[in-house]
């Protein structure tokens, strides 16, 4: 049955309190009077797009090396299970495909997240963000992609895949399906339904 792509933050871990800590971290540690609610109201988009909103473009790069050091100890503990996300690749092993999880997260704190949530992929794929995730789904032949954001969307087009969208990061289900998904599931607990009845 071929592989199953996903994605990772608010697809199948909820980073929310655990990218909120290090903002908070960043911001003591700067001066800097960041909105961590409006961060992490907008999960998604590549580390150098946000910090952009908050840091002029010469202190990006030190800022992206410091919210990586501090992510392993401040995020990883704090990020949880999304609803759903373990059944979901039961769902898939028992169909017989396999799992890769393309991420715009790097790919060290992108299996130390999907290890301590208990999930195991058999290909994670870090560092890419919308469209540019294509590739690498094409690459390991993903003929569905599931997200929650727009720019996954346009990674499942970009790769020739089934664009299924789950309404639980910064889009609504009636956002996503404006913007093209091929389907929309409230969250992932309607996954193996879903997959069963395709």
């Amino acid at each position: 049955m071929g592989m199953v792509g996903f994605d990772l933050d608010m697809t199948l871990a909820d980073t929310r309190r655990g990218i909120g800590a290090v903002y908070s971290a960043l911001a003591a540690e700067t001066g800097v009077a960041i909105d961590v609610a409006a961060v992490t109201a907008r999960l998604g988009p590549p580390l150098d797009v946000e910090l952009a909103h908050w840091y002029p473009p010469e202190h990006i790069p030190e800022m992206i090396l410091r919210f990586r050091a501090l992510y392993p100890e401040l995020a990883i503990p704090a990020t949880d299970l999304m609803a759903g996300a373990s059944e979901a690749f039961h769902a898939v092993r028992a169909a017989g495909a396999g799992i890769v999880v393309v991420t715009g997260k790097n790919r060290p704190h992108a299996l130390a997240t999907l290890a301590h949530l208990g999930l195991t992929a058999d290909v994670v794929v870090g560092g890419l963000w919308s469209s540019a995730k294509g590739a690498a789904l094409r690459e390991h032949g993903a003929h569905t992609y599931v997200g929650d954001h727009t720019g996954d969307v346009d990674a499942a087009r970009a790769a020739g895949a089934f664009s299924l969208a789950v309404a639980t990061g910064p889009f609504t289900a009636d956002a996503l399906t404006a913007y093209g998904a091929d389907h929309v599931l409230p969250d992932l607990t309607a996954f193996p339904t879903w997959l069963t009845g395709r």
